[in-house]
């Protein structure tokens, strides 16, 4: 089913599967709410940095760089299969007309105006869990540890939340109630979750579209360019124009390193080697 994402009259179809990564690659949560461990024991303390950037940037390449580059950052994928079956998240139903088990990430492609609050309240719930999983004392023991989450709570907020709220899918009733429990949930939490710097992923929609188109997900066949647009428009107010109000004081001067993906580098070592001594510096110095 195509999916119109702008407003009337724009008739741009979607597929949010930017979120859509290898099951494999996210990391097991325990149930319920935990704070974060500090790195006692360790050599250094932990340091936490979020990888942002529009759908097809390359973050999930990028990620994989970052691994292999250095044992001692650790990546922590997108929850992608507790979006996909609701059910095995927890044991309380989803008030659906579907079955539990339901693929809450297709039923927002099929009805957004119907399901962008519900998906984007439960995309949130699922990314603190992600970051309140305390770090492995593998982790830890290491001199310099570092977690890399892909997107975060805030990108989740800034970016995708609000564009839903700016595209018409998610109503001013609905976009309040989710900023009042967002920002009351992150103040809570916000000694396990803050962030010591986040690395921006740019790259413009165009090349975006394009990697999208070459890499062929099923779940991508309907996205078109103005959508990919408008998530670069979201990035670019937050993190170079900072227009965004952001409602978190550290958030609004957190260390930032943009990094111009425009280029392929996924099979080119020398880009590679200079994209990933730049996150080195931009780390050792946060």
């Amino acid at each position: 089913m195509r999916l119109s994402l702008l407003r009337p009259g724009l008739h741009v179809p979607w597929r949010r599967a930017d979120r859509l990564l290898s099951a494999s690659c996210v990391r097991r949560q325990e149930p319920g709410l935990q704070m974060a461990s500090p790195a006692a024991g360790g050599s250094g303390a932990l340091k936490r940095v979020s990888l942002e950037g529009n759908i097809a940037v390359g973050k999930s390449t990028f990620a994989r760089l970052l691994e292999k580059t250095d044992r001692q950052w650790e990546i922590v994928a997108e929850p992608l299969s507790k979006w996909q079956n609701v059910a095995s998240a927890g044991s309380s139903k989803v008030s659906s007309s579907r079955e539990t088990g339901a693929n809450l990430l297709q039923m927002l492609y099929e009805d957004p105006s119907r399901w962008s609050y519900t998906f984007q309240t439960y995309s949130f719930m699922s990314r603190i869990k992600a970051h309140l999983v305390p770090a492995s004392q593998s982790l830890l023991s290491m001199e310099r540890p570092v977690q890399v989450f892909e997107r975060s709570v805030y990108s989740d907020r800034y970016v995708f939340a609000l564009n839903l709220f700016k595209l018409g899918f998610i109503n001013a009733t609905e976009w309040t109630i989710y900023q009042d429990w967002h920002t009351f949930l992150l103040n809570q939490f916000h000694k396990g979750i803050a962030l010591e710097g986040i690395v921006y992923l740019q790259a413009s929609p165009q090349v975006c579209l394009e990697r999208l188109r070459r890499r062929a997900r099923s779940e991508e066949k309907g996205l078109q360019l103005d959508y990919l647009e408008s998530l670069h428009l979201r990035h670019e107010d937050w993190f170079i124009k900072k227009s965004t109000e952001v409602h978190f004081e550290h958030l609004r001067n957190i260390p930032l390193l943009v990094l111009d993906v425009n280029e392929e580098f996924e099979d080119d070592e020398e880009k590679q080697e200079r994209l990933m001594e730049k996150v080195k510096n931009f780390v050792n110095n946060l």
